[in-house]
């Protein structure tokens, strides 16, 4: 990953942060965008950008276009929003989408261009263990989903241009976000663990070593791929 530039949406909390100071230590040149950036000591180049304004988005899109020759894309950014099925509303669904599908499409389109002209790239989406049901989460799900759709076909439409696509879905993993709706000690906490087979969370520093193998020449014969790491609680025989 030497001298490799890679852009990382979400960069500043939890996986995303993991992911940039894994790059940045190996020598690669981590341009992060999130929404916070105030008074943060970031291993690269950070900028804000509110993804959910789609407006914004673009504009610092094509700054940085104009600005880093990107060689690889680790789509982070996204938001749950909780809700049982019969009390989801419309305005949280499209939220939902919107963050976690659209960004990644909004940020692949503006840089695919410069890839597909050296005939090379990388592109992560974080996905979710979610994707594959999860209680609570119909919009997550959903959004997480059609995530791993985009992905297997960015592979196949990508690859003759060298570049590859592959998803990373991690279960639950130990960051802000999930404590919001987990709480250490809660019954929720509880619960989850229980669904666990090796009876932990994630941890951050676990999923951004996955990231870094996808960006790797190891991995330049994979793509179109999910990855899921979390703990086995995905197995059907658990």
């Amino acid at each position: 990953m030497k001298n490799k530039c890679v852009l990382v949406t979400g960069a500043t909390k939890g996986i995303g942060w993991a992911v940039s100071q894994h790059l940045a230590d190996l020598g690669a040149h981590v341009v992060g965008l999130a929404r916070n950036t105030q008074d943060i000591d970031f291993p690269g180049y950070l900028y804000a950008c509110d993804f959910a304004n789609a407006g914004e988005s673009e504009e610092v899109l094509r700054m940085l276009r104009e600005k880093y020759p990107v060689d690889a894309i680790v789509n982070n950014v996204g938001v749950v929003m909780p809700q049982s099925i019969g009390e989801v509303d419309l305005e949280s669904l499209y939220q939902v989408f919107d963050l976690n599908v659209r960004s990644a499409v909004q940020v692949v389109q503006t840089f695919l261009p410069s890839m597909k002209a050296r005939q090379e790239g990388r592109i992560i989406n974080i996905t979710s263990r979610a994707a594959h049901g999860a209680y609570d989460r119909t919009s997550y799900s959903a959004a997480k989903s059609a995530l791993l759709g985009c992905t297997k076909t960015w592979a196949l439409e990508l690859a003759p241009y060298g570049i590859t696509v592959n998803a990373i879905s991690p279960g639950p993993t130990e960051t802000a976000l999930l404590r919001q709706n987990c709480p250490e000690g809660s019954e929720v906490e509880q619960k989850v663990l229980s669904s666990i087979p090796l009876g932990r969370f994630a941890q951050a520093d676990e999923i951004a070593a996955a990231v870094v193998f996808f960006l790797s020449d190891a991995a330049a014969y994979i793509t179109g791929q999910e990855l899921l790491i979390d703990g086995g609680s995905s197995l059907i025989g658990r």
